[in-house]
């Protein structure tokens, strides 16, 4: 049985059989300096305990004194000019970034003739997929390692993208995606170790005769993978497909959301860099960009030569992907409509601080951010009585005014809304309906005064009013819900996931009764549920190595980031047999 937290080699003896490809010594070495790390990869993921393999601080003690200011200048060197990149295939050089903070970047990148590009790409694979699992693995533990060297590089590439704010960008956008993208590699290598590379098989036949033969067991990749990225987490969400791919033996093509290639031009920089130092042809991983006038998703994906796609975004699209690329298979992570369910609460204060940082962080774009805040019409039980709905209510919203009071802090906090569109649909939530309990605006950015900012819209309504907050209102827009009872609230979520999609639920109960009947409704929906928390944890986080980010068990997505179904489906094992001659079978 395969010990997770043991690395075993797949490594054929049998005659008769081809060696795979042992040229590459720099992938080899790249495996063997490695190793540790992946080892402990390989013990999280089993065990589910806390670790991560890059550190999240951005201290010059850890990253060299030298690495912010680095960082900044390699960013700066990269704008108005075009992308400097040779690959196959390129039609035109497109750019239209524009930083949310108010500069535009001028950046142009290659968009491609689709057929020559995908072409490309599947030639590429010739090498690739004949490397073993060691090799393959090698190679993307290496590139990881890169681009955690290059995290303040890629927190500003991140920053001036997404509208982050500079601490978000440097770790969700570095490290954070990088443990990420580790994991996914991790996985991908257990389950290819999962089998072994070959074997004896030995049957008996009749009392004096058996017969032997050697077994080969290949790992084959599906082909030509798709990597569609998003606005507002470009690595984040792109490194578990990126790297699952890659390290099953499959090519990468890389589509960015025209609003944020930078980051994951960086990435594809770097792949290309180690692939060819390693001996395989830099094609593995090709970039492929466009303009939201001139969209080349839906062909790209749809490509005949394309058979794996990983889908990041809004649901509408997603749900096309699902449905129309049918020669591939796909993973998606969309989006839904999160909750927050107040029952009980021992500590108001600590309570309210802690939401309203998730409600306030990065303005409500992050697709864990709670939308629906329900609370009883009765009240809630605290530790000094029951507060009723409305002071519930009131002190949710003097926390998040508390959080923003300190201009800077909440310039931190909030960073900035990475599209105008979200901008006009808290303008719509606005008078859509309900009573206003604290307007949303711009909030003053003094390093920045031309970013676009808004702060946190939230409305009361009554449980009646599902046509307003029964849909995904991505931004800084939260409803605040009145419901007959707790029961109901946590019908009216459970409803909302299975019908809309969910990612994240949060419950505060004191009631243990309550707690478990949330878990068991929750479950079933498919949401990750995060009770009682306070502090320094939030129900925004998912943790690489402990958490599942999305369950694909709800319309919010397909697939989850990441487990062993997010891998194993991007390659196939396929066997060859002969008979082991006598001479062999006695020495066997």
């Amino acid at each position: 049985m395969l010990r997770c937290s043991t690395i075993f080699f797949r490594e054929p003896v049998l005659p008769g059989f081809p060696i795979p490809c042992r040229r590459h010594i720099v992938s080899d070495g790249f495996f063997e300096s490695h190793r540790s790390r992946l080892e402990d990869a390989l013990n999280a993921i089993s065990t589910r305990e806390y670790w991560s393999a890059f550190p999240e601080v951005p201290s010059g003690r850890i990253y060299g004194e030298t690495a912010k200011t680095d960082g900044i200048e390699s960013f700066k060197a990269r704008l108005g000019a075009p992308w400097p990149i040779e690959q196959p295939g390129t039609a035109a050089m497109v750019g239209q970034e524009c930083s949310p903070y108010g500069m535009d970047l001028g950046v142009t990148y290659p968009s491609p003739d689709l057929d020559q590009l995908c072409a490309a790409s599947a030639a590429a694979m010739r090498d690739w997929k004949r490397a073993d699992v060691q090799t393959r693995t090698g190679v993307c533990l290496e590139i990881l390692d890169r681009l955690n060297r290059r995290s303040f590089e890629m927190a500003n590439a991140v920053m001036h993208t997404t509208g982050q704010g500079f601490m978000m960008a440097f770790q969700a956008g570095g490290p954070h995606a990088q443990d990420r993208g580790l994991e996914a590699v991790a996985y991908a290598y257990a389950e290819m170790m999962r089998t072994p590379a070959s074997a004896i098989w030995t049957k008996q036949v009749s009392k004096t005769d058996s017969i032997s033969l050697a077994k080969d067991y290949r790992i084959v990749p599906r082909g030509v993978a798709v990597t569609v990225g998003c606005s507002t987490f470009p690595t984040w969400n792109s490194y578990p497909g990126i790297f699952a791919s890659l390290a099953t033996g499959n090519s990468v093509v890389v589509k960015p959301h025209p609003g944020a290639v930078l980051p994951l031009a960086i990435t594809v920089e770097v792949c290309r860099e180690v692939i060819a130092e390693a001996g395989f042809d830099p094609n593995l991983v090709l970039l492929a960009c466009d303009t939201t006038d001139a969209p080349i998703t839906a062909g790209l994906v749809t490509h005949p030569e394309v058979r794996i796609v990983d889908y990041t975004g809004g649901n509408e699209f997603g749900d096309w992907v699902e449905a129309n690329a049918r020669q591939a298979v796909v993973f998606t992570e969309k989006a839904g409509v999160n909750a927050m369910i107040l029952d009980g609460i021992a500590d108001m204060r600590a309570v309210s601080g802690n939401l309203a940082f998730s409600l306030c962080l990065y303005s409500g774009q992050m697709c864990t951010t709670p939308q629906n805040i329900y609370i009883p019409e009765a009240g809630i039980e605290t530790s000094d009585g029951t507060m009723s709905f409305d002071d519930v209510a009131g002190a949710i919203i003097k926390g998040v005014d508390w959080l923003l009071s300190e201009p800077a802090r909440a310039s931190e906090i909030l960073g900035a809304v990475q599209n105008p569109a979200t901008i006009d649909r808290v303008e719509a939530a606005r008078s859509a309906g309900g009573t206003v309990l604290r307007d949303g605006g711009p909030v003053d950015n003094e390093h920045f005064p031309e970013a676009r900012t808004c702060s946190p819209l939230i409305i009361q309504v009554d449980e009646g009013d599902d046509r307003l907050y029964q849909q995904e209102c991505f931004g800084p827009i939260i409803y605040i819900v009145r419901t007959r009872s707790t029961a109901r609230s946590i019908e009216l979520a459970a409803d909302a996931a299975h019908r809309l999609g969910a990612l994240t639920c949060g419950l505060y109960s004191l009631n243990d009764d309550v707690i478990d009947s949330t878990v068991d409704a929750m479950s079933d929906a498919g949401v990750a549920l995060s009770c009682n928390l306070t502090g320094q944890i939030y129900v925004n986080q998912s943790a690489a190595f402990s958490d599942f980010h999305v369950s694909g068990a709800n319309p919010a997505g397909n697939a989850t980031l990441c487990d062993g179904a997010f891998v194993a489906s991007r390659f196939r094992t396929v066997a060859s047999r002969i008979p082991v001659p006598a001479s062999v079978e006695a020495t066997t």
